[in-house]
């Protein structure tokens, strides 16, 4: 897998790279702005990891330019700018995770992880359940041949419930897969969207199962 690390300390971003290396990644290095701007195959990349203090721009407006140009590939900011409106302008930019420097690599790890495994969904063909279809690539819903309008969260909750259809979830199985930010990881988050999806999918797909979580029915 091969990551493209965006960081201006040469010393942080060696560093890094090896660890990242260790665990088998690809890992090539960009120390500015407009380098990582003008990267040849950015949108074939596994993902980007990005610090915000470039010498020669802010990393937020390298984020807004990707997304611009309609560049998918995972971006995972990596910087010491840690107040929540930095981590709500980073995600709002089409940033997928903001990660707070100092941080173990462990958990950088991770978070990668979670964002390849997200990756690799979004790429897969059309999922049919009965009268629900739900294209990942495209990101439409029909039921019964019509689309169906789902927030973004509902979409990807829809979308974990049909790849494992028929398995019980816990709900930290679904904080895990739908959030990364320890503001969203609350257990009534994660009832309130689910009452959402069963309104306009219908009730009878999932099925709650008492002190074990939810299950989509095939």
């Amino acid at each position: 897998m091969r990551l493209l690390l965006v960081e201006d300390d040469v010393e942080l971003g060696r560093r890094l790279s090896e660890r990242l290396r260790a665990a088998d990644f690809a890992v090539e290095l960009a120390t500015s702005r407009s380098v990582a701007e003008d990267w040849p195959d950015v949108d074939q990349l596994g993902a980007i990891i990005l610090d915000l203090g470039l010498p020669d721009g802010d990393g937020l407006d390298l984020v807004r330019h990707w997304r611009g140009v309609r560049v998918e590939t995972p971006i995972v900011i990596l910087t010491a700018r840690g107040s929540w409106q930095d981590k709500v302008e980073g995600l709002n930019a089409g940033a997928d995770d903001f990660v707070v420097k100092p941080v173990r690599f462990e958990e950088l790890l991770a978070r990668l992880n979670a964002q390849f495994r997200r990756q690799h969904g979004s790429r897969s063909p059309a999922i049919a359940a009965g009268d629900l279809r739900l294209d990942p690539l495209a990101r439409t819903v029909e039921l019964a041949g019509q689309g169906l309008a789902l927030s973004r969260q509902e979409f990807r909750l829809l979308h974990l419930f049909m790849r494992r259809a028929g398995q019980v979830l816990s709900q930290a199985d679904i904080m895990d897969d739908l959030y990364e930010l320890d503001r969203e990881r609350e257990l009534n988050t994660v009832e309130v969207l689910v009452g959402r999806l069963r309104r306009k999918i219908g009730r009878g797909r999932i099925t709650t199962l008492r002190g074990m979580g939810y299950r989509f029915e095939r």
